[in-house]
């Protein structure tokens, strides 16, 4: 699949592929956008996250349907193969968009971290250098790579479970800190749900995003080591993994605060470090931060390279991205992530305020739409596949088509978000633009791609 070079090479091993996911998933979504989500449903927020990880659950369960039914296809591959290649190239473009654009965020808000220990450097020379060790670590070859995000993301999860274990040894007064009964603060302060039950739905805008980045397992599969028979059990583990990292620290928060005094001046789980008593709280939360983030980006630049490789060899994009190097990596795709990394480092030169405010809301509502085509793929497909996967989603295709439908409201509900209207109008003129582009790129598709199924259906 290379251009007088290399090929992806087959080197990751399940545990490199499901912590690569959660390094994606697991970043400022939980440790900063938490104490948003508690604010708009109290502590009731702990089913919106269940909920979310049910979809979730539908998701990734037809991503491994579909890699069994068909081997060395990759999401971008499944989406063609129902809806042709505009359809993919739409997708895969806006894919690769909201990885450059998280991957922005990510690194100035490390930067920003880091200059908490070094105020007198310049917030863009913080961010360029945080970049320069992303693309780094991304020219490794892929085992390497796994090898490295493997402990890289290890890092936050073992932090969380300390959280974990910490926060639960407070709340049940077996490390005392002052306060007492502290089980009170579920259900007290309104209530449950203070704000009525629907709010549990209002979070699910950022609890989105902070899920967001799962869906890189459907990326891996081309380099996945016997994909069709660790993929199932992978992303069985995984969303049990992610669902816990994200309700538990929830629960121990909303346990040892009051709903309504958690604040976003600061993260939540800096103010259940100060509660322990520990010295220095504040540093180690600041080192958590720092790797969350860099993780989070590191596991994108995967997804963005790997997409872009994707689309170039099936002619969506320039074919010099489909370029693979001895070593294994993408080059071509990674220079291009390496020039918007550069180029959004120096953003905060200029304005620092303004970027964080385009780029927020990109990362959920891109997410909705992948996930959304995942569905909608697999609810096409399953008819014509060519064997019986062993593995297969529960209730098809009731439960597929109520994860459909409720994504899709979901994602109209970012549309109308007064909060996020220049992130959705951004991505709504790119969307609008890809498509323009794909009209005229592909003017037969819609006569050629069902021959191309076919084709592919009798082989």
């Amino acid at each position: 699949m290379g251009t007088n070079g290399g090929s992806l090479q087959k080197r990751l091993l399940p545990r490199h592929i499901s912590m690569m996911a959660m390094g994606g998933a697991i970043g400022t979504g939980i440790f900063k956008g938490s104490a948003e989500t508690i604010s708009l449903a109290g502590p009731g927020v702990i089913f919106t996250y269940i909920f979310a990880g049910l979809l979730l659950l539908v998701v990734m369960g037809a991503i491994a349907e579909m890699a069994i039914a068909y081997p060395n296809t990759n999401m971008k591959g499944f989406i063609r193969k129902a809806f042709g290649k505009r359809s993919s190239f739409i997708i895969g473009w806006m894919y690769c968009f909201m990885w450059l654009s998280v991957c922005v965020i990510e690194i100035v808000v490390a930067g920003s971290f880091l200059q908490y220990w070094l105020p007198a450097i310049p917030l863009w020379a913080l961010s360029l250098a945080c970049a320069a060790l992303i693309i780094g670590v991304n020219m490794m070859n892929v085992k390497n790579y796994g090898e490295f995000e493997f402990w890289f993301a290890g890092i936050k999860i073992a932090m969380i479970i300390l959280f974990i274990l910490l926060g639960a040894c407070i709340l049940f007064g077996i490390i005392p800190s002052g306060g007492s009964n502290y089980l009170h603060n579920f259900t007290g302060h309104g209530g449950f749900f203070p704000n009525g039950w629907m709010s549990i739905f209002s979070a699910l805008l950022i609890v989105m995003f902070s899920y967001g980045g799962s869906e890189l397992i459907g990326l891996t599969v081309t380099e996945a080591k016997d994909a069709e028979r660790v993929l199932p059990k992978v992303i069985k583990s995984y969303i049990w993994r992610i669902v816990l990292f994200f309700t538990l620290p929830i629960l121990v928060i909303c346990g040892l605060i009051p709903w309504n005094e958690i604040t976003d001046q600061s993260s939540p789980f800096v103010q259940v470090l100060s509660m322990s008593g520990f010295q220095g709280s504040a540093h180690i939360m600041n080192f958590i931060l720092i790797t969350a983030v860099l993780s989070a980006a590191n596991s994108g630049i995967y997804g963005c390279t790997r997409m872009l490789h994707s689309l170039a060899a099936e002619g969506e994009a320039p074919k010099s991205f489909s370029y693979v190097s001895k070593n294994g990596v993408p080059m071509y795709s990674l220079v291009l992530s390496a020039v918007v990394l550069v180029a959004g480092s120096m953003i905060t030169y200029v304005a620092q305020d303004k970027a964080f405010l385009l780029l927020m809301a990109i990362p959920g509502f891109v997410v909705s739409l992948v996930w959304i085509s995942i569905c909608f793929a697999q609810l096409k497909l399953r008819r014509s596949y060519t064997k019986i996967p062993s593995f297969k989603v529960w209730g098809f295709p009731y439960v597929t088509t109520f994860a459909a439908i409720t994504l899709s409201i979901i994602t109209l509900s970012f549309v109308f978000s007064e909060q996020n209207r220049i992130s959705i109008i951004t991505c709504l003129l790119v969307l609008a633009a890809l498509t323009v582009i794909s009209i005229f790129k592909f003017k037969r598709a819609d006569g050629q791609e069902p021959a191309i199924i076919k084709k592919d259906l009798i082989k």
